[in-house]
């Protein structure tokens, strides 16, 4: 044998040998979709560090659907504003609003699937210890100031919705609650999470949450419309297998846990 037919024959065996890795390289690794939320902790939901029901129940995804979430903790309003840009796949956890439909596709289309929500949750009112100020379920009473409430929060459009005073200059509830013992605003309107953290947290004590919430609503992984229309039947897949993973005993025995709604 020549050399020449030597050298062809190694050159074609690690051809071979590099095209057999390339495929075994491609096949084992996952699919990734990018995902972002909101850069503060909202128990028991999230935290910034990933722990919380949002991620055990996406951790349950990955595993149902063999892919990888890529997760980016960044502040709200640039998480909503990179999902439309489609800078990233999805965002959660987000409320339903009709204006949100230009961000991103909220699972069921026109008609939005509740079923596929990944949890439920509510606003409530908090209002400084001694104060007058009284929500009915309707109406505000009693009220001498501004409702502040979180910037780019959904809860925003029920209170202008009322005509009153609204302030949205906070980032975070606790710094909205500080306002609120301060005197800067006469109440807040404060996600249920984020609330029950306050009442059992230092500032608690200056601090009256009222029993009647404000609203309830479902919260949703919404994905991109670039995702939606690049890989339609991977979103309806992971919307699907967020349904599956509320609904499993696994799940269910964690929700348990941390005393939340289904």
């Amino acid at each position: 044998m020549t050399k020449d037919v030597i050298y062809r024959s190694c050159s074609g065996a690690l051809l071979a040998l590099s095209l057999v890795s390339q495929l075994a390289g491609a096949a084992g690794k996952k699919e990734t979709v990018a995902l972002c939320f909101e850069q503060q902790d909202v128990r028991p939901w999230r935290t910034e560090q990933g722990g919380g029901l949002n991620f055990a129940l996406l951790k349950m995804v990955e595993q149902r659907l063999d892919l990888r979430f890529d997760y980016q903790s960044i502040p709200w309003k640039r998480c909503l504003a990179e999902l439309k840009a489609n800078a990233v796949d999805g965002a959660f956890a987000v409320s339903y609003k009709p204006d949100r439909r230009e961000l991103g596709e909220y699972p069921g289309g026109q008609q939005i699937d509740a079923s596929k929500r990944m949890h439920i949750d509510s606003y409530v009112v908090v209002r400084k210890k001694g104060s007058k100020v009284e929500w009915d379920g309707k109406n505000f009473h009693n009220l001498d100031g501004a409702i502040g409430f979180q910037l780019g929060y959904s809860v925003g459009d029920v209170l202008r919705a009322q005509n009153v005073e609204v302030d949205e200059g906070s980032q975070r509830a606790d710094e909205l609650a500080r306002k609120v013992i301060a005197g800067r605003v006469a109440a807040a309107a404060i996600g249920g999470s984020d609330a029950h953290g306050l009442m059992n947290g230092p500032l608690a004590p200056q601090l009256e949450e009222l029993p009647i919430p404000i609203i309830e609503k479902p919260y949703f992984l919404i994905l991109s419309h670039g995702m939606v229309a690049a890989r339609p039947q991977l979103a309806e897949r992971i919307w699907h297998a967020i349904e599956e993973a509320r609904n499993s005993a696994a799940y269910r025995k964690l929700e348990a846990a941390e005393g939340v709604r289904h």
